[in-house]
């Protein structure tokens, strides 16, 4: 099979399409939208987010040093999007998208309360790598919708709470799982076997 080489450039997709929340006042609050960001650790937990220079977000979290990553869903796709092409300086973000900021337990900034989840973060470090400046945090905390919880396990139903994650420029929905973490290496149940029954003679 032929393969073609491109240029260096950033092919990892599908990316999460996340609402990042800051501020620290009710009339400076702002949201942008973010694709490059992901986990970084476990223990302690730790995640980032790559902001360009000019972007708003990048001078009132490197003021506060404190941020609100709120996952995205399908039915908030359209905000999504325009809170990503729009700016800050221009908008109230919240109240053109009609989104609820709710107090957060940690930090400063507000949580989206109509996100099914958000992870309250501090920055720990700032590092210059070019178009973009990446902020490393510390989860802090991480607030769940508690009608996205699996009844019988407690679980988070990711299907149920309708992700959307970003490939290539567009917005995606997330299918059913194919499967868990392990799942190729775990071994099937055993059937249990049911005692026989004796057939009781039949009487003539």
């Amino acid at each position: 099979m032929a393969r073609i080489n491109w240029k260096p450039g950033n092919m990892i997709f599908p990316v999460p399409a996340v609402l990042v929340s800051c501020g620290n006042r009710e009339n400076g609050y702002n949201l942008i939208t973010v694709s490059w960001t992901g986990t970084i650790c476990t223990n302690p937990p730790m995640c980032y987010i790559s902001l360009r220079k000019e972007r708003l977000s990048h001078e009132i979290i490197s003021r506060d040093r404190e941020f609100v990553i709120n996952l995205s869903t399908e039915k908030m796709a359209k905000a999504t999007d325009w809170c990503g092409v729009k700016s800050g300086r221009d908008f109230d973000k919240f109240k053109e998208c009609g989104f609820t900021a709710v107090p957060a337990q940690k930090v400063v900034a507000p949580l989206v309360g109509e996100s099914p989840v958000a992870i309250e973060c501090r920055v720990s470090e700032i590092k210059e790598l070019g178009s973009h400046d990446m902020f490393l945090a510390e989860v802090l905390s991480v607030s769940v919708d508690d009608q996205f919880l699996d009844g019988s396990n407690g679980a988070f139903d990711m299907g149920a709470a309708g992700l959307i994650a970003s490939s290539h420029g567009k917005y995606c929905g997330l299918k059913e799982p194919l499967g868990h973490f392990g799942y190729s290496v775990k071994k099937p149940k055993k059937k249990s076997k049911k005692p026989s029954r004796k057939k009781k003679p039949q009487r003539s």
